[in-house]
């Protein structure tokens, strides 16, 4: 598993469980749910590296909408609106892609 060590599978499943309908994704209560958003800032980037399929050093949309599969093989893709909704949320510059430093913002937001 990608994230043994670092966050709990109980954490996971509720999470996921908590967005299994189409456009009930809230990255907000993900992240606090899945137990990211109360890790230190070292540990918070450390899901980024896994979420940034193509290790381009930054996370676009194609990889957004894939994101909750990154947690548990088989979880359903993000919708475009929430995908829209969740790289707006990060984005922080507007160039389209969310970076390391605006992912662990996006994580760290209430």
């Amino acid at each position: 598993m990608a994230f043994a060590g670092l966050l709990s599978d109980a954490d996971i499943a509720a999470a996921l469980g908590a967005c299994t309908a189409a456009d009930t994704f809230d990255h907000k209560s993900f992240f606090k749910k899945v137990g990211l958003s109360g890790k230190s800032a070292d540990d918070v980037k450390k899901p980024f590296y896994i979420i940034d399929q193509d290790k381009s050093g930054f996370i676009e949309e194609e990889e957004l909408k894939l994101f909750l599969q990154n947690f548990k093989a088989g979880a359903r893709a993000l919708s475009d609106k929430e995908t829209k909704a969740f790289l707006a949320a990060g984005d922080a510059d507007g160039d389209g892609m969310i970076g390391v430093d605006e992912f662990a913002v996006m994580v760290k937001a209430r």
